[in-house]
């Protein structure tokens, strides 16, 4: 049997689907590419040398090996079963860890090399990126063996709502700011991708949703005189040839980097795999079954890729399979997405499309990934778990809240050459957040340190007692105990112009968790079964 299905004959490499697919997944992976540009040119302060000849590059590689991979596994999986319908994983940059990366690791790196008075901190914020991104394949490689016990061990309102906090916060409420700030373009591309995608209408002709979207915003933004990027200066289309930058990678893990940000890079990373393992089991609910082992490995092999040749960014397996699926698309939307992508990120002409497409224009599909991955931690776990996902985007918001306080003070004038710093006032900030507003300023800066620990133990105890279980639940507090001794959640230390990740053991932190999980192991001595109230 074995022998006669493997000499049925493969579907065609491209059919009539693979075009609409590949505009949807195209699109999906150009507004990560327009995000990239801009946060690393007008966030991370990076050159146009860096972003095009070295993020770039190395962002086609780890998108061609991907897409040329999960294209021929369809095809191999077409050849196994005979049928002709089958529909290759879509993938690329993965949306959460862009801004992840960006505002949780490099950022925070770029600072502390301008306190430190480094004459390249743009260099060291992409030194940053490469180890977390390394990190983050190499993790996602590992796992890949044993993915299925992380899931499993972990409640899924935990790993959602966390994922949410992030989606919520660092994605859809900085672009809402922006849609506010420019209704014309900003709310008419809203209802364009609300109508689509919420409404489950399409647009005659076939026209993807997503592309309506982005031309006719990006007309608006024109007509009312909100302009992309800078045009770029006249012989900026060049072909960048990827190239390894070991030397740098391996520099940077002697920075110390991966230890400074680990409390970023593990939990992120973990998402990551556990969102690729439930993308495939949705791929197999289509009916679709792909070994979930190479799936995986070959994602994470994505993200080394990426950062041996110089991105600071992971790849993932997306969702929205069965919708590709759905639609026609096949193999070849895969590697149209893969080749289209490439020539992209290798020719510079990122450039002139950012300059003649807005950000703007393409901030509505941002905004609704955000939406959708809140609404889907509500929606995809019971009903009694709702209150667990409402803990877990706590720490998250509050991370996101904290961020915008000391982004509010940088622009006031605070850590400029002269001016007042964080460091010396620590004791006055704090006194005036809560004599004036009653915002314990210092309880936000504790939060927003290893949160996406925090938002995972505090959501995942939370489920456990609602099911009662407060052995698991005190083991899960314990658990943050032990982060908190080893200064990976909650220990912050005040600098010249920020307040970051402390190594130093939070005590007092510990002690919290300590005494909550000691509580939840007599609450069964201690305690009687009630009525919820």
């Amino acid at each position: 049997m074995e022998n006669q299905q493997a000499t049925h004959a493969p579907m065609p490499w491209i059919v009539r689907g693979d075009i609409d697919g590949f505009f949807g997944l195209a699109l999906d992976n150009f507004v990560q590419l327009l995000l990239i540009d801009g946060l690393c040119l007008y966030v991370l302060g990076f050159s146009p040398e860096m972003v095009y000849g070295r993020v770039l590059p190395g962002v086609a590689v780890s998108l061609l090996v991907g897409n040329l991979f999960y294209a021929w596994q369809a095809r191999q999986l077409s050849i196994k079963t005979g049928r002709k319908d089958i529909c290759a994983l879509p993938y690329g940059i993965n949306t959460v860890s862009v801004f992840g990366h960006v505002f949780l690791i490099m950022l925070p790196a770029k600072l502390a090399a301008v306190q430190a008075g480094d004459p390249d901190p743009a260099m060291t914020a992409w030194r940053a990126g490469l180890v977390a991104c390394m990190g983050s394949g190499v993790i996602e490689c590992v796992s890949a063996f044993f993915a299925e016990h992380i899931r499993k061990a972990t409640p899924r309102a935990a790993l959602l709502s966390t994922l949410a906090g992030i989606a919520l916060t660092f994605i859809s409420l900085g672009f809402l700011f922006r849609t506010f700030a420019n209704p014309i373009v900003g709310l008419t591309t809203l209802a364009v991708v609300m109508l689509v995608y919420f409404g489950r209408v399409k647009f005659k002709g076939g026209i993807p949703g997503g592309l309506v979207a982005v031309a006719l915003g990006t007309l608006l933004a024109w007509l009312t005189g909100l302009e992309g990027h800078p045009k770029p200066p006249p012989g900026s289309i060049q072909f960048h040839l990827p190239v390894p930058f070991l030397g740098d990678l391996i520099d940077a893990f002697k920075a110390g980097y991966a230890t400074k940000y680990i409390s970023v890079i593990i939990p992120m990373s973990l998402f990551n795999v556990i969102g690729s393992l439930q993308n495939i089991e949705s791929a197999e609910a289509a009916g679709d079954a792909y070994e979930t082992q190479p799936s995986l490995l070959v994602n994470g092999l994505g993200s080394v890729a990426a950062a041996i040749f110089g991105s600071c960014f992971p790849t993932t397996i997306y969702i929205g399979h069965p919708g590709w699926k759905a639609i026609g698309s096949r193999a070849g939307y895969s590697i149209l997405n893969g080749v289209g992508m490439t020539v992209i990120c290798l020719t510079g002409s990122l450039a002139y499309m950012a300059w003649a497409i807005p950000i703007d224009a393409g901030m509505a599909i941002v905004i609704w990934i955000g939406m959708i991955i809140t609404a889907q931690a509500f929606q995809a776990v019971p009903p009694n778990h709702a209150p667990a996902v409402v803990v877990g985007l706590l720490p998250g918001i509050a991370a996101w809240g904290a961020i915008l306080a000391k982004n509010t003070l940088r622009a006031a004038g605070w850590a400029d050459k002269g001016g007042p710093n964080f460091a010396d006032s620590k004791d006055a900030l704090v006194a005036a957040f809560k004599a004036k507003s009653d915002t314990y300023i210092e309880g936000a800066f504790a939060l927003e340190q290893g949160f996406i620990f925090s938002a995972m133990i505090l959501s995942a105890v939370t489920v456990f007692i609602i099911e009662r279980r407060f052995v698991v639940a005190a083991l899960w507090c314990f658990g943050g105990a032990i982060l908190c001794l080893l200064g990976l959640m909650h220990s912050h230390q005040w600098s010249f112009g920020d307040v970051t990740m402390s190594t130093e053991p939070a005590y007092q932190f510990a002690i919290g968790y300590g005494v909550m999980g000691f509580l939840l192991l007599i609450a069964k001595y201690i305690t009687v079964e009630g009525e919820g109230h």
